[in-house]
């Protein structure tokens, strides 16, 4: 995992402003395509060093409230990439009181799509308790004009973390995807 000590939040952040300029649907060069593939090889190896999901862990969670990997929101237009960081001290003494909230270790980045590869394998390893597993969901009250491109950005989504080696889990329904 890269060891950024979670400078991710600037990084990503800047990623994420970066990649919201829109694409135009020109095809890609073959110079592109393999840039691209080096890409996404260099997130499944980043990925990779996180251990694979451990079912008996997440199988019970019933609700993104108790999810404490990474999971993400599909909007119309972005992600919503949500993070919980590990609680770093060990110690069952004052764990969610005010000298250590778990809010403090929250955060929630926008990014597009074809940032996603990249934003997920710089998750350190701390915020991955249950393995390579990610939850996902549609974004709520979604305006009707809008829920076929969230229903489009899901499939999208799920197929490039199928492509990155990650498990996708929906604790409402309680089913892998």
């Amino acid at each position: 995992m890269r060891d950024y000590k979670w400078v991710m939040v600037p990084s990503v952040l800047a990623v994420s402003l970066a990649g919201c300029h829109a694409r135009t649907n020109a095809p890609l060069t073959a110079e592109e395509k393999a840039e691209e593939r080096a890409q996404l090889q260099d997130d499944r190896e980043q990925l990779e060093q996180v251990p694979p999901p451990v079912k008996s862990k997440y199988m019970v969670i019933r609700s993104f409230e108790s999810w404490q990997n990474p999971y993400l929101t599909v909007q119309a237009n972005m992600l919503e990439l949500h993070v919980t960081r590990g609680d770093a001290n060990p110690s069952a003494i004052g764990v969610g009181g005010m000298l250590r909230p778990e809010a403090a270790r929250k955060v929630e980045l926008n990014i597009t799509l074809d940032k996603l590869g990249e934003a997920v394998s710089s998750v350190p390893g701390d915020a991955w308790p249950y393995g390579r597993v990610v939850a996902i969901e549609e974004a709520h009250h979604v305006p009707a004009n809008a829920e076929p491109v969230v229903r489009k950005n899901m499939e999208a989504t799920l197929a490039r973390l199928t492509e990155l080696g990650v498990a996708v889990y929906d604790p409402n329904e309680g089913k892998l995807q």
